[in-house]
């Protein structure tokens, strides 16, 4: 799904799906920040993968030194730089999160939130795998996906997306078992917890799997050193 964000959820569109977000959603949304910014406070580099238009970037860096965000959308990044003006220790950068520029063991945490490990569209291993290359060793790797908790709220705001014209009609027939279906193409499942202990394992690291709110499942990681 990363085209489909580049060419038609973007930038202020991208936007405009957070200003329909019910209370339920405005609930989730706050709590799984707020959980980043417990673990990651104080800490010196911080990257968030598939960053859109500076959302959770713009929560997260006031609480460290050097705020990073990386989006394949050349349109939410250059929307985010607006966004993020007067935030002065935040970088953004145009790249594919499965293929970042960055070198090894860059940062003290690599985050990807709100479901980007489905929504991207792209392999999870790989994914996952690059994430753990970047950051240093005893570095956090954090993932978010949705949990059961939050469906009937989850679906209601993709109606409300639709309805915008922000997506295509759903398909109601297919949107089931946790998988969003549009009838343009667009689709975005979710992962598990047990989904994330057996990807994280798969490459070698063993996570911290736990729900928040009722509403994100979370798989985190200390980056084993050597």
């Amino acid at each position: 799904m990363a085209g489909y964000y580049s060419k038609h959820l973007s930038g202020a569109r991208l936007e405009e799906v957070y200003e329909l977000a019910s209370p339920r959603i405005r609930r989730y949304l706050r709590a799984e920040i707020s959980h980043v910014v417990d673990l990651v406070t104080g800490m010196d580099r911080v990257l968030e993968l598939g960053c859109g238009y500076g959302r959770a970037l713009k929560e997260i860096a006031p609480h460290v030194k050097r705020a990073f965000g990386v989006d394949v959308s050349l349109p939410s990044v250059e929307y985010a730089t607006s966004f993020l003006r007067g935030v002065a220790n935040a970088d953004l950068a145009c790249m594919d999160a499965v293929r970042t520029g960055f070198r090894d063991n860059s940062f003290d945490a690599v985050i990807c939130l709100q479901n980007g490990i489905s929504a991207f569209g792209v392999s999870r291993p790989t994914l996952l795998a690059e994430a753990v290359r970047l950051a240093r060793p005893r570095g956090l790797v954090l993932f978010s996906s949705y949990s059961p908790g939050i469906w009937d709220a989850r679906l209601d705001w993709f109606r409300a997306q639709s309805k915008a014209g922000l997506v295509g009609e759903l398909d109601e027939a297919r949107c089931r078992a946790g998988t969003i279906v549009c009838k343009d193409g667009f689709q975005s499942g979710t992962v598990s917890g047990g989904e994330f202990s057996r990807l994280f394992r798969s490459i070698g690291q063993t996570p911290r799997i736990h729900e928040i709110d009722e509403s994100s499942v979370f798989g985190e990681v200390v980056k084993k050193p050597g």
